[in-house]
């Protein structure tokens, strides 16, 4: 992945966020100066609080906000900041401090459909493929790389039972996760306990659906009733919830089986957590990818037979493109995400992982749907039916981003055309769109501001310049007005992309192509990420900056490795992803090579 994505907008910060409205607290605060009832509120009137500025302070500030002062502007500027900063100090400081619980969520909330957009997808119809599956396999190594939707189809022909299949999985982390370090908790007992219930259920002719049985792992940022939830970071590891996020309640109404809290970079950052990093099933000698590593490592090894992974700005996507699986991103609201770990309130999103296009759609279609404990979320949809025709389909793709795209991407687009859509050239401008990063890096050092505050950010893994300890450190001294600067030209790039769409039903990308990653989570669109093809390399790949005390490891002769491409839908039209997805991925035909070392 570009490190671009990861580097601080140093040319966008500031010294401190700015007030909105005259501050009430002129009049009220105690120890303030005597006013005459009835006196209007104004700016700069309360006590002064905080350490003691100059105009030096602002000469300093100069550089990180890129705003020049002269000489008296600078010592006015100083005269009254300590009374008209007054109120943002005292929340966070005192004396009347208000502490902000992790679950409040801001008062502005993100829709991504925009006024004039064509409403969502109306027709609520899921029709899944009806493959044979095939006779139950001899051998369990095939049974446990077996995509879901085989999987389901043995156990609700009482081929298979979810026991025995639980107790492979269960085999197979206790052989290759000391490998992989994909595995934070294995829920050993529960899995038995639900796999037992799901067989009862199923003899006794209540069988759920297609993910009745079937053991899947949890990105560990999903609450577990009872069972520890760690966020993969340090200050975090003995972190033990009350009660199921709503997602794993979800799942567990459809009788799916969990089996393991999996591995991600710690707070959803990379592939690195306390107990190290999770490895490339394909490539031991690099990381899988993040923030959901544990998630694609472990589909990819065979471990479960899917997860649920997070993603707020390419954390299914990346991981799933170097792990070789298939990762569904649905549109920002569609899935609720009450009980999982807040990383930005107006990005986050949960989605599956698996083994191939059909399985992301069986588990979206179980996770859909809003929750009063997400403010974000709303109602909608599903509309997939995975016979239905792709002839005709108008697919855009950028021929600026060609000199980036490898020969797999290229097949692909020619793949699709030969299945009867239509490649249409489009483009965006050519803005700088990792300065809507100034969005992710204030909501993020504001949901861990606690942890930033006290110190306890000192205790994670990793402190580099690009890691979250830094960044948190760094957004501390954002500006408030290139906030929301950049949450206008948020929206304006958000009505480039409902004008696009306009144009074409989907777009096909390189799957880490910095631009659309950004550009597509901002917006709130949804993506499918399958793998497309294999290709070689001569250095393992990261999703840190570049250090030269770590040197990545170089191969001669070079490594195969599976490559994806990304495909990015309508907003609430993951159904049309889907029945493209399957379509190109049954014509690549490339889904079936298993990682050497795990088959």
């Amino acid at each position: 992945m570009p490190t671009s994505r990861r580097e601080f907008l140093v040319s966008s910060a500031a010294v401190l966020s700015a007030g909105a409205a005259p501050s009430l607290a002129a009049t009220a605060h105690p120890g303030s100066a005597a006013r005459p009832p009835g006196s209007p509120p104004a700016f700069g009137t309360a006590p002064g609080v905080g350490p003691e500025v100059s105009a030096a302070t602002f000469s300093e500030a100069e550089k990180l906000v890129r705003v020049r002062m002269s000489l008296p502007e600078r010592a006015e500027a100083a005269s009254n900041w300590r009374n008209s900063m007054a109120p943002l100090y005292e929340r966070r400081t005192g004396p009347r401090r208000v502490a902000l619980e992790p679950g409040l969520a801001p008062y502005a909330l993100c829709n991504p459909v925009l006024p004039g957009t064509a409403p969502m997808p109306q027709r609520a119809e899921f029709v899944r493929s009806g493959r044979d599956p095939g006779p139950l396999p001899s051998r369990e190594v095939d049974i446990a790389f077996a995509p879901l939707w085989q999987l389901s189809r043995w156990i609700e022909a009482r081929q298979l039972t979810s026991e025995r299949l639980t107790e492979l999985y269960l085999q197979r982390i206790r052989t290759f996760d000391p490998r992989l370090k994909c595995v934070i908790t294995v829920t050993h007992d529960l899995a038995l306990e639900q796999a037992r219930a799901a067989d009862r259920a199923i003899a006794a002719g209540h069988y759920r659906g297609p993910l009745h049985g079937i053991p899947w792992g949890a990105k560990d940022l999903l609450d577990t009733a009872g069972i520890r939830t760690t966020y993969g970071a340090e200050p975090f590891r003995n972190r033990v919830p009350g009660k199921d996020a709503v997602v794993v309640e979800r799942l567990r109404e459809a009788g799916a089986v969990l089996i393991a809290k999996l591995s991600m970079g710690a707070l959803a950052l990379n592939d690195v957590w306390f107990g190290g990093q999770t490895k490339n099933p394909w490539l031991l000698q690099e990381g899988s990818g993040g923030s959901s590593a544990g998630p694609a490592a472990a589909s990819a090894a065979g471990l479960v037979g899917f997860a649920i992974g997070s993603e707020t700005e390419g954390s299914i996507v990346d991981p799933s493109d170097r792990c070789g699986v298939c990762g569904l991103r649905p549109t920002f609201g569609r899935v609720a995400r009450t009980g999982a770990m807040t990383l930005c309130w107006s990005l986050d999103k949960l989605g599956p992982i698996a083994r191939s296009v059909e399985d992301t759609l069986l588990v979206l279609d179980a996770i859909s749907g809003p929750d009063p404990g997400d403010l974000s979320s709303v109602p909608s949809v599903l509309d997939f039916d995975a016979h239905a025709p792709v002839r005709g389909l108008r697919v855009g793709y950028f021929p600026r981003w060609e000199q980036q795209a490898t020969e797999v991407d290229r097949h692909a687009l020619h793949t699709l055309k030969s299945l009867g859509l239509e490649a249409v050239a489009v483009e965006l401008p050519d803005w700088p769109y990792d300065s809507l990063n100034t969005i992710l890096f204030a909501e993020a050092a504001a949901a861990f501001e606690e942890l930033t505050l006290s110190g306890g950010v000192n205790q994670m893994r990793m402190q580099t310049p690009d890691a979250w300890p830094n960044t948190f450190r760094q957004a501390r001294f954002l500006s408030a007005v290139d906030a929301v600067q950049a949450d206008r030209f948020r929206r304006l790039v958000a009505q480039h992309m409902q004008k696009l769409f306009q144009q074409v039903d989907l777009l096909i990308v390189p799957s880490l192509r910095d631009e659309m990653l950004t550009i597509g989570n901002f917006t709130g669109y949804p993506s499918l990420t399958l793998r497309a093809g294999f290709i070689e390399i001569t250095q393992a790949r990261s999703d840190w900056a570049p250090d030269p005390k770590r040197p990545l490891p170089h191969f001669n002769p070079p490594r195969r490795v599976p490559h994806s491409v990304t495909l990015v839908g309508r907003l609430f039209d993951e159904g049309t992803l889907g029945k493209v997805g399957l379509a190109l991925e049954h014509a690549l035909d490339v889904e079936h090579d298993r990682p050497p070392g795990f088959a």
